[in-house]
């Protein structure tokens, strides 16, 4: 039994061969093929276009209007209500942190080709997600394959080559255990982690920002990040207007408040440690005008 991985891209060689410097900033894990597949399975975009943004326009506006979300509904669905009008209140109720509006709309997505790994981390997230696994109890494995970290295929010593040979000889023993007639829910106590897994995620608006705001940011692990970068890029093609609030949490909040990136290596935004500084700084100044600064 073999163990599929994605293409690792060249390895260093020649005696001036080295390891890949060490950096605080996190290499980008779009820039590699790592045989992962998030696919949108629902709705398409004519339901987004045509119903979601109406949906979540009529619950925004339900909160402020005499009219029944009945009425809503129809005039934003036939184009009484211009969609730029509708956006610019989403966006506004959005920003202001009004989040059960965006929960009526969901989205369901095909995620296959990702690492048990990968899988434990997503699944901790729970309200508003539903999840459905592929099973290493019902499922007998033929060809299991595996995800191989980029930061061991360049490693130019023989840590590649052990770690290839754990996990084929898992893979191996899987196998043989199987054909020994070991049932496959115990056999499968031999998979590393590495092993790919397929799952069905479905998720409102709500979630999926909030998850997304984690899982794009530059400090979340690289398998993961990658996951969240093809669901961004499938939302996008759907609906570029609900596809913007797919961003690092660092974006809306408008500053970092990763404990990593107290060395502020990730430029997107500044640390809250920067900020913080920088508004005493200026309230200190102040004082010593005689004045106060605003507190609200």
């Amino acid at each position: 039994m073999t163990a599929p991985t994605s293409p690792p891209g060249p390895i260093p060689t020649g005696p001036d061969a080295s390891p890949r410097a060490k950096t605080g900033i996190p290499r980008n894990p779009g820039r590699r093929e790592l045989g992962m597949k998030a696919t949108l399975l629902f709705p398409d975009r004519d339901i987004v276009e045509r119903f979601y943004v109406p949906l979540i326009y009529t619950a925004c506006r339900t909160c402020y209007s005499e009219l029944t979300p009945e009425d809503i509904f129809e005039r934003a669905v036939d184009g009484r209500i211009e969609q730029a009008k509708m956006q610019k209140l989403i966006s506004g109720v959005i920003e202001s942190g009004h989040g059960s509006t965006i929960e009526h709309v969901v989205f369901t997505f095909g995620i296959s080709g990702v690492s048990r790994t990968l899988s434990h981390q997503l699944v901790r997230h729970r309200a508003g997600v539903a999840f459905d696994q592929q099973s290493q109890r019902y499922v007998t494995f033929k060809g299991a394959a595996t995800m191989l970290p980029t930061s061991i295929a360049e490693t130019v010593d023989d840590l590649r080559e052990r770690y290839e040979h754990q996990v084929e000889g898992s893979l191996d023993l899987y196998g043989d255990l199987v054909a020994a007639g070991i049932p496959g829910e115990d056999a499968r106590f031999v998979f590393p982690n590495a092993t790919r897994t397929n799952l069905v995620m479905t998720t409102n608006l709500r979630a999926l920002i909030h998850m997304s705001g984690l899982r794009l940011c530059t400090m979340a692990q690289w398998e993961i990040r990658r996951l969240f970068q093809l669901i961004r890029h499938e939302i996008f093609q759907v609906s570029p207007f609900l596809g913007s609030f797919l961003a690092p949490k660092c974006v809306p909040l408008g500053y970092c408040d990763e404990m990593g990136n107290r060395d502020g290596h990730c430029p997107i935004r500044p640390h809250k440690d920067r900020v913080l500084d920088a508004w005493a700084d200026k309230a200190k100044a102040a004082r010593a005008a005689g004045r106060e600064l605003p507190v609200s």
